[in-house]
């Protein structure tokens, strides 16, 4: 039986703005213990920055500390729907390649985060393998 996202999602999710530097970013990533982060902007998800981008693409583009979220988050972030069934939220794990995934409302604000390991503790084991088979690919987009 399948379950609603509302129901294993995480709801107290850690945010920044994307004027907020790379360096509180991962300030807030070591405290969450988590690699990606969704960046809002009045509540609305405007991107996603992991630590992946912090540390590849950044250094990659000779960015420092001080540089914005904004200069390295991803734009294009796939999400959930609160209402959302775990087989479709790991479809959609699966296809964008990723772990984590920022669950919106009707209104598109932000009202949690959903992650792999939140739909392994599903009771259908099948939901999980669906997802982790798309993120043991190489690459993905907001990955963490």
């Amino acid at each position: 039986m399948s379950h609603k996202i509302e129901q294993l999602m995480t709801r107290e999710v850690e945010t920044v703005t994307p004027d907020a530097t790379v360096q509180e970013a991962a300030g807030f990533m070591l405290r969450a213990d988590t690699g990606s982060i969704p960046v809002c902007h009045g509540g609305t998800v405007v991107g996603m920055i992991t630590d992946r981008d912090i540390a590849v693409r950044g250094v990659a583009l000779g960015r420092g500390p001080d540089c914005t979220v904004e200069e390295l988050m991803s734009r294009d972030v796939v999400c959930a729907r609160a209402g959302d069934d775990t087989e479709a939220v790991a479809r959609k794990m699966s296809e964008a390649q990723v772990r984590r995934l920022p669950v919106l409302d009707d209104a598109d604000r932000l009202v949690g985060m959903i992650s792999l390991g939140d739909l392994s503790r599903e009771a259908e084991p099948e939901t999980a393998t669906t997802a982790l088979e798309g993120v043991s690919s190489d690459g993905g987009a907001h990955e963490g």
